[in-house]
Formats: C-alpha cells, structure tokens, sequence
C-alpha cells in the first residue's frame, strides 16, 4: 500500500503543492484542509493516525518527543520530520522518492528525518 501523506498545519504548503503537481496520484493532506490549526501535536498525530497518514512535520522542537509518548501506547502511521532549512526541490524529490519506492507498513511507528 503508497504512504499517503497528512502535512503538520505549518508544514510547508509549497513542497506539498509541489509534488501533486508532480505526480497528482499522492495522496497529501494538507494540515490546513485537514483543519490542524491550533490543533495540539498528540491530537494531530491521533488525527493521522486514524487515517492511516504518515505525518510530515517541520516541528523538530516538540513533535518528535510528542510522538514518543504516542507510540508507547497506539500505533502511528509515522513521522517524517524535514528541516526547514532544507531545500524545496531536494524536500520535493525526497518525499517523492518516499511516495514511489517504498510501502507504508515500512513506516509504521518510526520517524524519518529530511535530510538524515
């Protein structure tokens, strides 16, 4: 089964516009068309959870130690982490690659960070 993809409400709006333009079969969920906004993190990553979604974030600051907590007690989809300072394009490509090479059971209570 494709990952399909739920973007943190700040996650960058670009690198998901981006890759439906690219290949428009992906399903990503924008944050603000999922209604994430003021949304704390524990129940953002229930949100994706229930979803099946693996969550993308810019928030390496609480998210990841939000995510923790979560798995301890439910399963996640996961968590993919991608820096903010990291280029468009190469955020672009490396989701993409995500998307096209690999399942989303590979995925499953794990976080991935952009780049490694």
């Amino acid at each position: 089964m494709k990952v399909r993809f739920q973007g943190d409400y700040d996650f960058n709006g670009i690198i998901i516009r981006a890759l439906l333009r690219i290949q428009p079969a992906i399903d990503f969920q924008s944050g603000h068309d999922a209604g994430l906004e003021g949304v704390p993190d524990t129940q953002v990553l229930a949100m994706a959870a229930s979803e099946g979604r693996v969550l993308v974030s810019h928030d390496r600051r609480s998210m990841p130690n939000h995510f923790a907590d979560f798995i301890a007690t439910q399963t996640s989809p996961g968590l993919i982490m991608v820096s903010q300072d990291f280029p468009i394009h190469e955020a672009v490509e490396e989701l993409l690659l995500i998307w096209e090479a690999s399942e989303a059971d590979e995925y499953v209570n794990r976080i991935i960070s952009i780049p490694q």
